[in-house]
């Protein structure tokens, strides 16, 4: 089963969406296997965000991501990663489909409410990072069968 670390950023919090993100995602039939309010420490949000240091946004992103409570969460399922990316929409809010999470509750690039890892090679890595294995939890659900 795939895994994938999704993070609702501060804005998310400060707008208390973090019920309307996660249903939709427990709609989906994904599986909740960690979640922490984390008021993310800046060493955190630079080795989360390394990838896009020297880029022009990169101190604004750190900036933010450092700027309140962050829910950080792992779920599962079948192709979790697509899965996820789908239902959050494109980067852009102004720009991300109706329907979407961004589409439906974000107009800002940098400001879009929540973060997907874009890879299961790249989730393995963020969900280290955001969690201890101890903090992952393993159970088989009653709805397995019907979902997938």
């Amino acid at each position: 089963m795939q895994q994938t670390l999704i993070l609702l950023k501060p804005d998310a919090v400060q707008r208390r969406l973090v019920g309307a993100i996660t249903g939709r995602l427990e709609a989906k039939g994904l599986r909740l296997v960690a979640l922490k309010l984390v008021a993310t420490p800046h060493e955190l949000a630079e080795a989360h965000y390394a990838v896009h240091k020297g880029k022009p946004f990169y101190d604004s992103l750190l900036t933010f991501l450092t700027s309140g409570p962050t829910v950080a969460m792992v779920w599962e399922g079948r192709e979790a990663v697509a899965a996820c990316r789908n239902l959050m929409g494109t980067t852009d809010g102004a720009k991300a489909a109706p329907g979407t999470v961004r589409g439906d509750f974000a107009l800002s690039v940098q400001n879009n409410l929540v973060h997907g890892s874009d890879s299961p090679e790249n989730a393995a890595t963020e969900i280290a990072l955001w969690f201890t294995p101890a903090e992952l939890t393993k159970s088989t659900p009653t709805d397995a069968n019907w979902v997938g």
